[in-house]
């Protein structure tokens, strides 16, 4: 990667527990199978140090803990966070280095569609996918690629 280039990884938390408060639902049986499915796909194609950014919702924190390296909870990505504040709190994308941001819908889905299309929309993450974006600069202009998309129940 170029100095400047930078890779945005947004993982969707994992499957939880219905309940109350919203904020201390834990991640269900199928929701840790997810997160252990998707860390293993995740760990094998992660650079040695990314930033881990999460939530601070239990679900989100427990997903993000799946990838067992040092996490970063931080307000700006709870739930109903805005698309700008996720981008910013991820320094996207003059920051860097690779970023992976735990967080929720439908937040992800305008952050996945405003970096497509360059406008927001009520897009769909599923529970536990990923979506792997990249930013580059190429001949004077920022291009960004949707590198991977993948879903648990694909791995």
């Amino acid at each position: 990667m170029a100095a400047h280039d930078m890779e945005l990884i947004l993982w969707r938390h994992a499957d939880a527990e219905d309940g109350t408060p919203d904020a201390a639902r834990a991640l269900s049986k199928k929701g840790r199978e997810q997160v252990q499915a998707m860390a293993r796909w995740l760990k094998d194609r992660l650079p040695k140090q990314p930033r881990i950014l999460s939530s601070p919702a239990v679900r989100a924190a427990d997903t993000a803990a799946g990838l067992k390296l040092p996490v970063t909870t931080t307000e700006k990505l709870d739930v109903g966070a805005a698309a700008a504040d996720v981008l910013a709190a991820a320094g996207w994308p003059s920051a860097g280095g690779t970023v992976v941001v735990v967080g929720h819908q439908p937040t992800l889905g305008r952050v996945a569609a405003l970096l497509v299309s360059g406008e927001e929309a009520d897009w769909s993450i599923k529970k536990g996918a990923v979506w792997w974006f990249t930013s580059r600069a190429r001949a004077g202009r920022r291009q960004v690629t949707l590198h991977a998309v993948m879903a648990p129940d694909l791995l």
